[in-house]
């Protein structure tokens, strides 16, 4: 079977959900055995998202070799369950670096380099690196909206492919808005109609509208957008808002996106097997809204949820796990101390101090750690949330009063957070940065081979600072116990408390939100959630 190409393009506004629905048409074509990827072209010029503020792009998701993508990866990954890769997420930065990086080496010969067809080729490659192989199916969302300047080549690019390959090889599908105006109580196309135009401009004709609207789609009104958009009536899906995220594949399913998609590409597979999804979901509405349990994740990006996307999600993945709602509060580290701690956490159930860069914040965070270690308050931190639980112990047990991280105090005299200077058998992945899955080896007797059940897994991090060794042996005998190192026993990878001394206190150097499945959710996260059900 020749490769067959998706594409998802938005149009009138962002935030439409263009991911959800990659994301939930892979899983639906996944039920139909065939074997599919999804990657996505970003048109800002970043070279990737690792640098930006998560205020402006929400949080950095990093796949197992090493990559700092676009936090619609984690969508992909949890709805579809495949490890992802760097050639899963471009930015225009990239394929722009990567245009003039060959320029400068003569590739091109002394030709005059232009959006096309140097640009655009170099596009086309990405899109078409699935080839060698064994991707039946290559998912491709097209950030931002038709006609953003940045996006123009990804457009023209995407054409071109129209164009190269066999038309049953390649579908493009147009996710806009329906608006609804409540004061003529009636859903309008024309936005719609307008979008679909100036895709039409750029020599693209969508096959398949998905219209995001809150109300149902009239008859009239999919006539209308049929007739005035040139899509055939049964191409115009409805996306409403479903009451659980992890619904919407079977929503578009009953809608016919899958089976438009499998007509439009010829496809031989196209009964489903959505029995286990449904299972799932079903399992999910089912659970009693009565049972709640309150977790707060304190940090410093609390503004924009999607900062903390994969962590929430991983919570609620727990929740699934443990039979409970699992209600997230957000709370601002730096609106914490000493004197509001209590009433600031009152009411939580457990704790996640998540990661994070810079001093910003980082004394309420030690503040809130200190708090839930004496109120054995169940407690998971993540990467930067493990280094403060080092240094909170380090002060409030140890008595190093001035203990703290390298990162946030250069002249502090107890370091107990560090960079080494040689990480023995470690391959950096991302210049000073340890970026991508690791290796960890857990000891017996822990509260980590309880959670996860086996004495080695892999686990995926993002960070520069590592646990200092040389407070090991005083930590470990004030009680902070290193249950989990790299394999050689050089780098601290897990610390916990012993669960004599407290009901659930683990902190991980890696992210285990990154790696997490609404079917099969991360262990410290399930452990957390069963923990807090059990106060």
């Amino acid at each position: 079977m020749n490769t067959k190409y998706i594409f998802v393009t938005g149009g009138v506004v962002s935030g439409l959900g263009k991911g959800i629905t990659a994301a939930s048409l892979g899983r639906l074509l996944k039920n139909r055995g065939y074997k599919v990827t999804i990657q996505k072209f970003d048109p800002y010029i970043n070279v990737d998202p690792g640098t930006m503020n998560p205020y402006e792009h929400g949080e950095v998701f990093v796949t197992d070799d090493g990559a700092e993508t676009d936090l619609d990866l984690g969508h992909y990954e949890r709805f579809i369950n495949e490890n992802l890769t760097k050639n899963s997420s471009i930015t225009m930065g990239r394929i722009y670096s990567n245009v003039i990086e060959k320029e400068r080496k003569g590739d091109y010969l002394g030709k005059t380099v232009q959006v096309i067809p140097h640009i655009t080729n170099e596009i086309k490659s990405k899109i078409y690196g699935f080839e060698d192989s064994d991707t039946d199916i290559v998912i491709t969302e097209i950030g931002g909206t038709v006609g953003d300047i940045e996006g123009l080549s990804i457009i023209e690019a995407i054409r071109q492919v129209g164009l190269e390959k066999n038309p049953e090889d390649v579908v493009y599908i147009h996710v806009t808005l329906l608006p609804y105006i409540f004061g003529s109580n009636e859903i309008k196309s024309k936005p719609t109609q307008h979008s679909v135009k100036e895709l039409q401009s750029f020599g693209i004709k969508p096959d398949i509208l998905v219209c995001r609207t809150e109300q149902e789609i009239p008859e009239t009104i999919r006539e209308k957008l049929s007739l005035f958009c040139n899509v055939r009536k049964t191409s115009v899906i409805q996306n409403k808002t479903a009451d659980c995220l992890y619904a919407v594949p079977l929503m578009l399913e009953e809608e016919g996106l899958a089976r438009e998609v499998c007509n439009h590409l010829k496809l031989d597979k196209c009964i489903p097997d959505n029995s286990r999804w449904e299972k799932m979901v079903e399992k999910i509405r089912n659970i009693d809204k009565e049972k709640v349990v309150n977790i707060g994740i304190v940090g410093k990006y609390v503004k924009l949820e999607d900062s903390y996307i994969s962590v929430i999600e991983s919570l609620y993945h727990a929740g699934f796990a443990n039979d409970v709602s699992v209600k997230v509060k957000l709370i601002d580290s730096e609106t914490i101390s000493s004197d509001n701690v209590k009433s600031k956490l009152e009411g939580l159930q457990g704790i996640v101090v998540p990661g994070g860069f810079g001093n910003r914040g980082i004394e309420g965070k030690i503040e809130t750690i200190k708090y839930v270690r004496e109120n054995k308050i169940p407690f998971l931190g993540i990467c930067l949330g493990m280094q403060m639980a080092v240094t909170e112990f380090a002060r409030n047990v140890l008595g190093l009063k001035d203990a703290n991280s390298a990162e946030i105090d250069k002249n502090t005299t107890n370091p107990v957070i560090h960079i080494m200077e040689e990480q023995i058998g470690i391959d950096k992945k991302g210049g000073t940065m340890r970026l991508g899955a690791y290796p960890c080896v857990i000891k017996d007797g822990t509260l980590a081979k309880e959670m996860y059940g086996k004495n080695e897994i892999s686990e995926r991090h993002r960070h520069r600072y590592e646990y200092n060794n040389s407070y090991k042996e005083r930590l470990e005998e004030a009680g902070l116990i290193c249950s989990g190192t790299s394999p050689n026993g050089t780098l601290v990878e897990i610390v916990e408390l012993d669960r004599q001394k407290h009901p659930y206190f683990i902190a991980g150097q890696f992210h285990p939100e990154l790696k997490s499945r609404p079917n099969k959710p991360a262990p410290l996260f399930v452990g957390l959630v069963k923990a807090a059900k059990n106060l």
